[in-house]
């Protein structure tokens, strides 16, 4: 099949080319067009939290849409009589935007617990029809319009909560990843052409695939770093891509066959292992659909999508790409870089006879190093970031901070009771219970109950002395739910729910935590398949399983010590210390496992070809597969590093903890992993890694490496056979 579409592409390039163009501008100007609807949904039936968001949609109406805050400061103080006029005008003026419901100001009746003890410092609750997360862009610009020109002369003016959060953009992140993939390709090629094929590629893919994420926003709930995310992933996993296939290509030329068979060859081997692994990075990735959370499923559909789009580019519009290119590959070359060497003579080669001299202390040192980062990963706590990490220059950041100064750490991170009662008289229950919490440690202040005018509703607002992200937030919760709570309306048919953005998200990250076991042991067993099929071996797969866990556990440890320990933190950036995002050890494994699926096919298929085809030594089989794959293999490593890398430079906490932690996966598993335990492991086994049990032989076998058939006959191969 693919030599197939590896001719078609070939013959008829132009055609592709165009039609690439085509696809490019129509799928950008429709997504351009569309606009996007960037979401995060936290539908989690079953929580309690959720069970606060029912409540109040069917009794509280006016309650349970979105909110924002409008937080100002004046040192004359915020009831002098000009700011209190200018600030009610503005109260005004927003209750008049779309979608707004109205504004619950410090100057009302309700309001004095909205201004802070000092008097300089106080706060309005804006109300909105819809979720904070589905707020329309046109309300969006127009309530960051109206406090922008609010402040002055004496008074500071902030917007908080996600009506004001800027979309993030893609900007000098992806122009440095950009950057060094250009010269890691030049040293690695030699060659200006040849550099430029995996570039133009992955930078279609990822066109292509941007557009595509924001028409998926429409469909399904995606959060808006979703094309952040996505552009990290596509820039590399497309260059990568790219570079196997052009690899091949070039090594085709070089043993003698005319452009065509190479391209051919070069689709039919190296393009079977780039399908390979990208099918597998799509399917683990819409495995995040299984989690039933929409922002979760949707960031994976998002990210699948852009993976799937490279992944074609790199079937059908490189094979087009190297037919105009044809012999002229290495041409415009740099010298004394980018030769094509015997493998014989290569340092991968030298450096696998050194493994094999010394495998003992070199499984030893290896083991030890992904242990030992692995270590903090055992002390992980999920959880969701605060403003506090956002940058200074953001309006919303400014709110947080200003918050805090008048209110406590926990002013932005209020959490909500929603209780169902049966009249007014259940009040007198909820005024005790706010009281007791409001004397609670951790509680900063409590509001009293506010009952609908049904009176079979009421809300108190209570206020932590900690961020939303402090673990003693999360203690908090649990008191109120598992203890005060119940304590306080026992005997009584009034039920208490705790809710509020920073309860829902401990709910998810509580969630999260409770399925990770399961999603981490559902794709060790997928790979473990799918590799005993591939390679027909029993102790390959459980090596790789192995391998690939430790290698993620490592990645998952330095995040935790950056990042919740704060082990380094300064020298990328990151303000404060907290908690990993809830979803990312998830969304980064079924990342990980693709690209490290994609090597470990890269390796261990050149291995078995040499296996089988030297008279079965294993010794040489795993020298000359290091020796053929180790430069490629680096090359792209360096590339996934920079690229994830380069990301680490953003403003987003989310992006930085992707980037470092897809980064130091990366290069744990093309270093430690796959040029110093997986041949040092397989040297101790020796003939052991081919061992294949008679009673699995009806499995089908699958060619990941093609036949090399450099006729017209690879348009008829059959890619599984069954024995």
């Amino acid at each position: 099949m693919l030599a197939r579409i590896a001719r078609l592409s070939y013959r008829h390039r132009r055609l592709v080319v165009v039609g690439w163009l085509v696809l490019l501008v129509g799928v950008s100007l429709i997504g351009k067009s569309a606009g996007s609807a960037w979401s995060e949904s936290f539908q989690l039936g079953g929580t309690d939290s959720q069970a606060a968001a029912d409540l109040l949609q069917s009794r509280f109406p006016t309650q349970a849409g979105g909110t924002a805050d409008i937080v100002f400061k004046a040192p004359v103080g915020v009831a002098d009589p000009a700011i209190q006029q200018r600030m009610e005008t503005l109260f005004a003026q927003i209750s008049n935007v779309a979608h707004v419901t109205g504004v619950s100001g410090p100057y009302d009746a309700a309001g004095s617990h909205q201004i802070s003890k000092d008097g300089t410092i106080a706060y309005a609750i804006v109300h909105i029809d819809v979720d904070g997360q589905k707020i329309p862009t046109p309300t969006k610009t127009q309530l960051v319009a109206l406090v922008d020109a609010a402040g002055g002369q004496g008074l500071q003016v902030e917007g908080g909560g996600r009506a004001f959060r800027v979309t993030p953009s893609l900007g000098n992140s992806e122009l440095i990843g950009l950057l060094a993939a250009i010269v890691i390709l030049m040293i690695a090629f030699g060659s200006i052409l040849a550099m430029g094929l995996p570039i133009l590629t992955a930078l279609f893919g990822i066109g292509v695939g941007l557009a595509v994420v924001g028409l998926i926003s429409h469909l399904t709930s995606v959060p808006d770093f979703a094309t952040q995310l996505a552009a990290m992933i596509g820039l590399g996993v497309g260059i990568d891509y790219a570079l196997f296939i052009v690899t091949r290509y070039r090594h085709g030329l070089h043993d003698g066959l005319d452009p065509e068979t190479a391209v051919v060859t070069a689709l039919d081997t190296a393009g079977r292992a780039v399908l390979f692994a990208g099918t597998t990075v799509v399917i683990s990735l819409l495995g995040m659909l299984l989690i039933g959370i929409a922002f979760i499923g949707g960031l994976g559909v998002g990210a699948a999508g852009v993976v799937a789009v490279t992944m074609l580019a790199s079937i059908t519009l490189l094979p087009a790409l190297l037919g105009f290119v044809g012999h002229n590959i290495d041409k415009l070359k740099l010298p004394g870089v980018g030769k094509i060497r015997d493998p014989r003579t290569t340092v991968g080669y030298r450096w696998g006879h050194f493994l094999q001299r010394h495998p003992v202390p070199f499984v030893v040192l290896g083991l030890a190093v992904l242990i030992t980062l692995a270590v903090p990963a055992f002390s992980i706590r999920l959880g969701s970031s605060d403003e506090s990490n956002s940058p200074t220059t953001q309006t919303t950041r400014r709110a947080y901070d200003l918050k805090a100064e008048g209110f406590g750490a926990g002013a932005s991170g209020p959490l909500l009771l929603a209780a169902a009662i049966q009249g007014p008289q259940d009040l007198a229950v909820l005024a005790q219970l706010a009281d007791t919490i409001s004397h609670t440690p951790g509680v900063a202040q409590a509001t009293p109950p506010q009952p609908n005018t049904a009176n079979n509703a009421a809300i108190i607002r209570v206020i932590p002395t900690t961020t939303s992200q402090d673990q003693r937030t999360v203690d908090l919760i649990n008191s109120l739910r598992h203890d005060i709570i119940p304590t306080a309306v026992q005997g009584t048919d009034i039920q208490v729910h705790v809710g509020g953005v920073t309860a829902s998200f401990d709910d998810i990250a509580s969630k999260m935590q409770s399925r990770l076991p399961l999603f981490i042991g559902v794709v060790l067993a997928l790979s473990f398949l799918l590799l005993l099929v591939v390679f027909r071996s029993l102790v390959v797969p459980i090596k790789a399983v192995i391998m690939n866990l430790l290698s993620i556990g490592a990645a998952y440890g330095v995040l935790v010590a950056v990042f919740q320990f704060g082990w380094g933190k300064n020298l990328i950036g990151v303000g404060r210390t907290g908690p990993i995002e809830s979803f990312l050890p998830m969304m980064m494994f079924a990342i990980l496992f693709g690209l490290s699926m994609d090597y470990e096919v890269f390796l261990l298929s050149r291995m078995k070809e040499e296996y089988d085809t030297n008279g079965h030594d294993n010794r040489e089989a795993v020298a000359n597969g290091l020796a053929t794959t180790a430069r490629v293999i680096t090359a792209a490593a360096a590339i996934m590093v920079c690229v994830f890398g380069s990301f680490v430079a953003g403003d987003q906490r989310v992006i930085k903890e992707f980037g470092l932690g897809l980064a130091v996966a990366v290069f744990i598993d093309a270093t430690v992993v796959r040029m110093i335990l997986v041949p040092a492991a397989m040297e101790l086994l020796g003939g052991a890694n081919w061992w294949f049990p008679s009673w699995l032989r009806w499995l089908p076998k699958i060619h990941i490496e093609g036949n090399l058939v450099p006729d017209d006959s690879l348009d008829d191969l059959v890619v599984i056979e069954t024995t």
